[in-house]
């Protein structure tokens, strides 16, 4: 007797900590196994119809089983967690509905004395409000009920023992997204999911509602704090309770999960079956209207075809002469370019100076990240021999260079297309208190990389190529903040689109050498002396040029380094950004070097070889003194197009002229 005892118990305990972990799923109620009263049955196709379309009905579903919801040592509610979902079809009268439907917790099965109205088969008119109900309840109701204080005609509640909610929303959802808080209709017909989850250990009640198929919102739609220990018994009975009142309406749900302390598993719900079709089948009127309506329709839509092809060829055309097939690869397509940089909007812009303007874009095709530069050229003159250059240009390849990947003629425009650079110019990590600096040893490796490039152009290809505008903000920085020097090469444009009767220097003040605004013409010199302009800016962080305010006098950077150096104390016209962490021989090495590019004359100026072979320090930097650069000063002229004016080391005041060029150079922003 003693051993079929302690089966006995053994058999019960392992059943009580079943009924603690119970958890089932329906998606469809195909021969489910619910327990069904009122005019709840099962459709064919696997619904659980809770209602049909008869008044004053009420419909229950429940487990057949009893759940234990609390914990027999210390009485607390377990969690748990459900999900369904529901559908409900409107009467054949648009604006008269009937009531809604209600997951519920009770303690016995099929609540016998709930009404068939608007208590939603819950409760009667004496026992609702009783805490001897132990009924807990989540509403999904169509009517505003007055006597319940229901917020409107289609809201979300949570009950206990009663009608009137404790608390109550719209019905609607937060998007995962923007959590904009959007709105559902109940009655709409269409199907929706609901989670309900009650949290043991935090007594924390969440009422969760989505459209269908659209996944769990994260922020739940009512969220409660309340002990649900004292309203459950031990044992109760979970499931769907609904009524009509006097109207008709049907409800429906299509698939449920639930879990006992553990997350409900998600429904199938491709599985699910589909609601039925509201109304009678559309009778076809082909043969009446039909026909007519569709041949006005592709009649208007052939017109507009048209018309719509028309107007994209005029907006997308492009100038492409015979001559231009040869560079087949190397041109782009205006359309995809125009969808890449999202039609050119103000948003993709990254930049513009006195080359134009510049888009980053996104090739439809590759997903090839790219920068696009819009160069007006309304002349002819010279577009051959242009597009040739570009096209050459195009197989320049080095790590230091800004790859140059093709380019596109339309109308009075070319656009050229480049890889694109995430960390942008250089300039903005040196001047007007940047918000992120470089430190030296970065600036150090950027130096080293445009000497590189700038070597590559002038002796590492097959021809010689001149860039003509070496600067800070011709340098652009990768992911990994290497240096690429860009629009190599481009101030030939201006020579092409040009009368050629006329001079047109070509440049930035304060990087042009002395014999171009002479001469206007480029050398490999003449790079290398911008090359030492840019080299004193991005150890000193100050542009080359400055005006003063109010005066007609200019700070002149060169003229700054060069009387450091006299007075012994080069080291002092480094950027204070640098603070103490730097490399004392290679800042004054650089600031040296800058100097030495600087000189007035073109051939004690160093080539790119031999800087290369300085910043390595494979060769050493020879006396400044040795090289004519001495106290006294070095003094030479701009030419024709840039104003008459003198620079000298020291002084740099008297500048007669300059400040308006100066001015206008910084407001452009080069």
């Amino acid at each position: 007797m003693l051993f079929k005892f302690a089966i006995l118990v053994s058999l019960l305990t392992s059943l009580a900590a079943g009924d603690e972990t119970l958890g089932f799923v329906y998606n469809g109620f195909q021969s489910a196994n619910l327990s069904l009263d009122g005019v709840a049955e099962f459709t064919s196709n696997g619904l659980l119809r809770l209602t049909n379309d008869t008044g004053m009905q009420k419909g229950h579903a429940f487990y057949p089983n009893p759940i234990s919801f609390k914990n027999s040592s210390n009485g607390s509610a377990f969690s748990f967690s459900t999900t369904f979902v529901f559908g409900i079809h409107p009467s054949q009268e648009p604006t008269i509905n009937g009531h809604g439907i209600a997951l519920v917790v009770a303690p016995t099965r099929g609540l016998p004395d709930a009404r068939g109205s608007q208590y939603l088969g819950l409760f009667n008119e004496q026992n609702r409000g009783n805490d001897s109900n132990h009924v807990f309840a989540v509403e999904l109701d169509i009517i505003q009920n007055i006597e319940f204080s229901d917020i409107n005609n289609n809201h979300v509640g949570i009950d206990i023992n009663d009608l009137r909610s404790v608390t109550s929303a719209p019905a609607g959802y937060h998007e995962n997204r923007t959590g904009e808080f959007k709105n559902l209709t109940l009655i709409s017909g269409e199907r929706m999911q609901v989670w309900v989850e009650y949290n043991g250990d935090y007594k924390q009640i969440n009422v969760t509602l989505a459209p269908f198929n659209s996944g769990k919102p994260s922020t739940p739609l009512l969220s409660l704090p309340h002990d649900l220990s004292p309203v459950f018994n031990k044992a109760m009975y979970v499931g769907f309770s609904s009524s009509t009142g006097p109207l008709l309406t049907s409800h429906y749900v299509l698939g449920w999960s639930f879990k006992m302390n553990g997350q409900a598993e998600e429904l199938a719900l491709s599985q699910l079956p589909k609601l039925p079709r509201i109304g009678p089948k559309p009778k076809s009127k082909f043969l009446t209207i039909g026909f007519p309506v569709i041949f006005v329709s592709l009649t208007l839509a052939a017109v507009s075809g048209v018309v719509y092809v028309i107007r994209r060829r005029r907006k997308f055309a492009e100038v492409l002469e015979d001559w231009e097939l040869e560079y087949g690869p190397q041109r782009f397509k205006y359309k995809d370019l125009y969808i890449a940089t999202k039609g050119f909007r103000e948003k993709e812009l990254l930049g513009a100076g006195g080359f134009g303007r510049v888009y980053r874009g996104v090739l439809p095709k590759s997903k090839l990240e790219i920068a696009v530069k819009r160069i007006s050229h309304e002349s002819r003159q010279g577009m051959r021999e242009f597009i040739a250059e570009i096209v050459s240009i195009g197989h320049l390849r080095h790590r230091n260079l800004v790859q140059l990947l093709g380019y596109c003629r339309r109308k009075g425009e070319l656009l050229l297309v480049y890889d694109y650079m995430c960390n942008g110019s250089l300039d903005k990590y040196l001047y007007d208190q940047p918000e992120v600096t470089l430190n030296w040893r970065q600036r150090f490796r950027v130096i080293k990389g445009v000497a590189l490039g700038l070597f590559y152009l002038h002796e590492g290809w097959e021809k010689v190529v001149i860039h003509r505008d070496v600067k800070a903000s011709n340098v652009l920085l990768d992911a990994q903040l290497n240096a690429r020097l860009g629009d190599f090469g481009l101030a030939r444009l201006y020579d092409h689109g040009t009368d050629p009767r006329t001079t047109h220097i070509v440049g930035t003040v304060g990087y042009l050498a002395p014999e171009h605004t002479r001469t206007g013409k480029a050398t490999r010199s003449t790079d290398v002396f911008s090359f030492g302009a840019f080299l004193l800016e991005v150890a000193c962080g100050k542009r080359p040029i400055k005006p003063r305010p109010q005066s007609d006098d200019v700070d002149v950077l060169v003229d700054w380094v060069f009387n450091c150096w006299c007075k012994g104390e080069i080291l002092e016209a480094r950027d204070p950004n640098l603070g103490t962490d730097y490399a004392t021989e290679e800042l004054e090495l650089v600031l040296k070097l800058g100097l030495m590019c600087s000189h007035t004359e073109p051939r004690a100026r160093p080539s790119m070889r031999q800087v290369m072979q300085y910043l390595e320090k494979d060769v050493p930097l020879p006396e400044l003194s040795s090289l004519g650069i001495s106290a006294r000063g070095l003094i030479f002229s701009y030419g024709e197009g840039l104003d008459n004016f003198a620079m000298s080391y020291p002084p740099s005041t008297g500048l007669t002229g300059f400040s308006s060029i100066a001015g206008s150079v910084l407001s452009d922003g080069r």
